[in-house]
């Protein structure tokens, strides 16, 4: 007898629909299948109407973000022999539903456009010369493949109206601010506008990268860190002071 899988997959057409639903699959099982293999076959085979969203199958693109038995992963990363045979497939919560499995991720791109462009020191010798462990340092942060799982986890991001940016975008601030040669300091502007002091550090949004990049421990953290020295530390605040009395003076 051939082995099924059941697939629960929410279904919405906002023009149409006010609220959205769950619609049952059954879909047959091969060894090795995902989960975005499954939802595939639903919308090649059973209902064309299904709107999904996925570009490598490859876990590099970021694109087949959702929430898998109510957790936020890839599709095209979870296998099925890992979450069961009795799959509910949500889409992510945190932003708008376009239709169905597709959600409205843009306003990530208008705060990307916010965050301080990387800046090098004024009057360095080119080829400019970095050494390897200040490289390696922000290199994990480059790794980000924009699927948003983490700020879809962050439950400020998910369930308060605050002007916090979120996980991704701390890091994205991060791995310039580690950057040898960049002369800006975001922790501030991180502080004061994009509301970093909201991040209570439960760290499930390094949980769900699947990446696996550190983004509590090496980037929000250290961003915390910088803020409160920029905000409350004497000595980091003259030397801070000084330097804009150079710049002003050159």
């Amino acid at each position: 007898m051939e082995e099924k899988i059941t697939l629960n997959i929410y279904r919405q057409d906002p023009s149409v629909d006010e609220k959205g639903r769950y619609q049952k699959f059954e879909v047959p099982y091969v060894d090795g299948m995902v989960v975005l293999d499954a939802v595939r076959y639903v919308q090649e085979k059973i209902d064309t109407t299904l709107a999904i969203r996925w570009n490598c199958k490859a876990a590099k693109c970021g694109s087949c973000s959702a929430e898998i038995n109510g957790m936020p992963r890839l599709m095209c990363k979870t296998r099925i022999d890992k979450v069961g045979h009795n799959i509910t497939v949500s889409p992510m919560g945190a932003y708008p539903v376009i239709r169905d499995l597709v959600t409205d991720v843009s306003e990530n791109w208008d705060i990307l456009r916010q965050i301080p462009k990387f800046t090098p020191k004024e009057d360095l010798e080119f080829p400019w010369k970095i050494q390897q462990e200040d490289v390696e340092r922000s290199q994990e942060f480059k790794k980000c493949i924009q699927c948003f799982l983490c700020q879809d986890v962050c439950h400020v991001v998910r369930e308060h109206s605050t002007p916090y940016f979120g996980p991704a975008h701390i890091v994205k601030a991060a791995s310039l601010d580690m950057h040898p040669i960049d002369s800006v300091d975001r922790s501030t502007f991180l502080n004061k506008v994009g509301g970093l002091g909201f991040c209570n550090i439960t760290k499930c949004c390094q949980d769900v990268c699947p990446e696996h990049i550190r983004i509590t421990d090496n980037a929000i953290i250290q961003e915390k860190e910088r803020t409160v020295d920029m905000t409350y530390d004497p000595i980091a605040r003259l030397i801070k002071r000084s330097r804009t009395k150079e710049k002003s003076v050159v």
